[in-house]
């Protein structure tokens, strides 16, 4: 008797290729999937190997009246901690006085001048030699919910004290050319541009997580922007003041494609430092206590 095993082994022939069929998909769908996150990933903004680091744009976001304790490791900050890990921070900065304008002034001109209130720039005509004044026009002041180009009176969400340009009578001839209403995309060709977000934005009337919201919204635009993405941007977030205690620690995040990821500087660090480091990296001569002041250059390997 003839034993036929042709349809047997037919069928396990089918039986494999279908096996391949379904390995191979299931293959072809990890390749897919694993594309696509890459895809999407963002890279960290941090951390890339810059020999020698050029910087010719200088960013400051300034925010309002909360110390280091209320930022860095609040629930209500988690965008601001995933820079902190992406970027670095400075753990050991202070503000220089209370409350707010003294403490802009000394962030642009290396000295409160004597202020020691929160005055109408009509209350105050402050003649000092200033960032703004150093880099002759090539500086933007750019503030959410100004009315107008460099207003010099406090309304609505927009606080004149939170603008110093404003103050500073050798930009009376060019402040309504150069400090501008905040606008979307913010333009950031100047060698230096100062953020006030409004009095909600930067947490001084609103909580942390607002300002914290703002932030997520507004920075992804710069550190996508051709200034950051060419490696020639470095920006700074820092408070004006804390909201408690003589202390006045601040924190202070530092982003920029040379900064190493997860740096955290404890070297004691100031406005006058932040003023300091700004001009070198400007090749501008320093003003004021910031002649004395530490550097943070090297410890954020700007």
């Amino acid at each position: 008797m003839t034993v036929r095993h042709a349809p047997r082994r037919s069928a396990a022939r089918a039986a494999g290729l279908a096996l391949a069929l379904v390995l191979l998909g299931t293959a072809a769908a990890a390749v897919t999937a694993a594309t696509a996150r890459a895809a999407t990933a963002t890279p960290s903004p941090c951390g890339r190997p810059v020999p020698a680091p050029r910087y010719r744009h200088v960013v400051w976001i300034v925010m309002e009246n909360h110390g280091y304790s209320s930022v860095v490791g609040s629930a209500a900050a988690p965008y601001l901690a995933s820079l902190g890990s992406e970027c670095g921070l400075a753990t050991y900065y202070r503000a220089v006085a209370h409350p707010s304008l003294p403490n802009y002034l000394a962030l642009t001109s290396g000295t409160t001048d004597g202020i020691v209130d929160d005055g109408e720039p009509s209350a105050h005509h402050v003649a000092t030699t200033n960032l703004f004044s150093q880099l002759k026009g090539d500086w933007r002041a750019l503030e959410e919910s100004m009315p107008g180009a460099c207003d010099k009176v406090t309304s609505g969400s927009y606080a004149a004290r939170h603008d110093p340009a404003a103050y500073y009578t050798d930009l009376a001839s060019t402040c309504s050319r150069d400090d501008l209403p905040l606008r979307a995309p913010p333009p950031l060709s100047a060698a230096f541009t100062f953020v006030t977000p409004n009095i909600c934005d930067d947490m001084h009337d609103c909580p942390v997580a607002t300002g914290d919201a703002w932030l997520a919204r507004f920075v992804p635009g710069l550190l996508a922007s051709s200034e950051y993405r060419s490696g020639e941007m470095v920006l700074f977030i820092t408070w004006d003041e804390s909201d408690t205690g003589p202390a006045n620690e601040v924190a202070t995040f530092v982003v920029a494609p040379s900064v190493p990821r997860g740096t955290r500087a404890a070297t004691p660090f100031t406005h006058y430092s932040l003023l300091r480091t700004t001009e070198q990296l400007l090749g501008l001569p320093l003003l004021g206590a910031a002649r004395t002041a530490t550097s943070m250059l090297r410890a954020f390997g700007l």
